[in-house]
């Protein structure tokens, strides 16, 4: 099967009208695309915002669609709002393969390995974490989650009791449990990550004994951990700085992480009065700050 690839560069403001043109034109899928070097680092709380200069990239079945037309129909529509647009043919290939053939087992620490579906696990004996890419965020790829991971290796201690806080896939929290962790709160913002997260730990043979999900706002407020992990962003970590004090029992540790290197000291300083902060570690751009809660602290 051989395939028609439409680039069309829009504004923000007219991403819902060029989505829904492009479908109607018979595109079997649309994605919104960064047309430049502009991330989005951390966007307000419940906005999905898109860059200043956004493509969409839209796919048609050439079988079904004749080059030709479809140029002519986008140069009419195109025309009024002075869009630009480039219509290229693929090369025919398995597209699922080509998709899961980026997605490998990878190692953390010294025996944690997250394992997609489709692989066997490298080392069998190994801990093991099964989990593949879907709508929650989380999946080891990203370095905010690879360097709690790596955290969790080294210093997760066997019985302790965890929140993940913003537990997206879960994977933190699964990590966790299969590191020996005796039971895991997980809560979100989001249904969609509370419904993965209870999907992954059955995947993973966790059982439901074991953990409990909770949206944002059922979290019971006085409840402490052994260990807090909230791999969110800077912005809200800052926000939350009490609330997650509160979580996290004087002598238990705090991991967090979806920090820029520059938001580093900024996020510190928010937590510097009630932890013992271990040294910044550092991965590309982004960095994981962990520390102990102090004992004299109520």
């Amino acid at each position: 099967m051989s395939w028609l690839q439409v680039r069309l560069a829009i504004t923000p403001e007219q991403a819902t009208y060029w989505e829904d043109t492009l479908l109607a034109l018979g595109a079997i899928s649309v994605t919104y695309m960064d047309g430049e070097d502009q991330p989005i680092y951390e966007p307000d709380l419940g906005t999905t915002p898109l860059w200043s200069k956004t493509h969409l990239l839209a796919l048609f079945d050439q079988q079904d669609h004749n080059q030709a037309s479809l140029e002519q129909q986008l140069a009419e529509r195109c025309a009024k709002d002075a869009l630009q647009y480039q219509i290229e043919q693929l090369p025919e290939q398995d597209w699922e393969r080509s998709w899961m053939d980026n997605f490998q087992p990878m190692c953390f620490g010294q025996r944690l390995w997250v394992v997609p579906s489709w692989h066997a696990a490298p080392e069998p004996e190994a801990v093991n974490l099964l989990l593949d890419p879907g709508l929650a965020f989380g999946t080891g790829t990203h370095q905010t989650t690879a360097l709690c991971l790596a955290w969790l290796d080294k210093n997760l201690r066997e019985g302790v009791k965890v929140l993940d806080f913003g537990c997206g896939s879960g994977i933190l929290a699964i990590a966790s449990l299969l590191l020996g962790a005796q039971h895991a709160t997980c809560t979100d913002i989001d249904p969609q990550a509370l419904e993965a997260t209870a999907d992954n730990a059955q995947r993973n043979n966790i059982d439901a004994s074991r953990f409990s999900l909770y949206l944002a706002q059922n979290m019971p407020e006085k409840t402490r951990f052994d260990v807090v992990l909230a791999n969110i962003l800077a912005g809200p970590l800052v926000q939350l700085a009490a609330q997650l004090t509160q979580h996290t029992r004087p002598g238990g540790q705090l991991v967090l992480s979806g920090i820029l290197l520059e938001q580093a000291e900024e996020v510190r300083a928010a937590y510097t009065n009630d932890f013992d902060l271990e040294p910044t570690q550092i991965k590309d751009e982004w960095v994981c700050i962990a520390g102990t809660r102090k004992m004299h602290r109520a």
